[in-house]
């Protein structure tokens, strides 16, 4: 894991650096450290830096970043490393991707502590007025116009490396006026949240690659296989099933249409009939015998004229 830490002076980087390396197992590389560290070892760089600091002037970024070329080489350095004080500028943010692009590394996350300047320069303030009041020695830090000036350097210096991240689409915010397990907790959420690395996605694939050509992965997959067929055929039997049903339902159906349709035709014709039978009836009672079978108004009158005429 390969980390940097944004922030001004006293945003807290100091702090939750020291907590990253023991949760981690990696190192903190502060360029402070590495630069004495270095000139104390007599290293080649080390002497090289020693001499333009002696001369009162500021260590090139090409020093710099030799010696942490040389730091994260080292074995301690194996497991990852997060850079607290550098870079501090864009100059050296783009020299140290192309250490690390050389070495066939990059970073993992840039997270950046957002506080607030007013808020810290008034703490300072606060905290030399209370060991002045305890009568405790000030450390040169403890000094607000001094904190004032790195403030302004870093806004004019450091502070465009976020701009410079975020394009890349590294840089994370966390909220460092939070209280200090806050921070951390975020910081962790930010980490845990990274996509894993091309060595977790390989091994990950090598785990799976032997499971599949078990053929013990082979027989529930045919279990499967011979019960989803099972069902299919269940299915298939009760829907024939169902089918034959419905068929005997409508031949039922049409032989009772069919029983009514004859059953309406022959009570109509029985109504013809009746109506034709009393048609004709009426038609005889009109010309010769009455309905109860007497004869007829006009064939009685003319017996009765013959009679007289005798």
């Amino acid at each position: 894991m390969r980390l940097i830490l944004l922030g001004p002076p006293g945003a807290g980087k100091g702090t939750q650096a020291q907590r990253l390396v023991a949760k981690h197992k990696i190192v903190q590389l502060s360029t402070g450290d590495m630069l004495r560290a270095a000139v104390a070892a007599g290293t080649p760089v080390g002497l090289r830096a020693k001499s333009i600091m002696d001369a009162g002037q500021l260590v090139p970024d090409d020093v710099v970043v030799a010696i942490i070329a040389d730091r994260i080489g080292q074995a301690d350095a194996k497991n990852g490393f997060v850079l607290d004080g550098f870079p501090r500028t864009v100059p050296q943010a783009e020299a140290l991707d192309n250490l690390l692009a050389g070495r066939g590394l990059k970073l993992d996350a840039v997270i950046e502590l957002k506080v607030d300047e007013g808020i810290l320069v008034k703490r300072i303030e606060t905290r030399v007025a209370e060991m002045t009041a305890r009568g405790e020695p000030l450390r040169k830090d403890d000094n607000p116009e001094v904190l004032k000036g790195r403030l302004a350097a870093y806004r004019t210096q450091t502070a465009p490396l976020a701009g410079y991240y975020d394009a890349k689409g590294m840089l994370k915010g966390v909220d460092g006026m939070a209280p200090i397990d806050d921070v951390t907790v975020a910081i962790d959420r930010i980490l845990a949240a990274r996509p894993a690395g091309k060595k977790t996605i390989k091994k990950a694939a090598a785990a799976r690659k032997p499971a599949k050509s078990k053929p013990a992965k082979a027989k529930p997959a045919k279990a499967k296989a011979k019960g989803k067929a099972a069902t299919s055929k269940a299915a298939a039997k009760a829907e024939k099933k169902a089918a034959k049903k419905a068929a005997k339902a409508a031949k039922k159906a049409a032989k009772k249409a069919e029983a009514a349709r004859k059953a309406a035709k022959k009570a109509a014709r029985k109504l013809a009939e009746k109506a034709a039978k009393k048609a004709k009836k009426a038609k005889t009672g009109g010309k010769g015998r009455s309905a109860k079978g007497k004869p007829g108004r006009a064939k009685t009158k003319a017996r009765r004229r013959l009679t007289k005429a005798s």
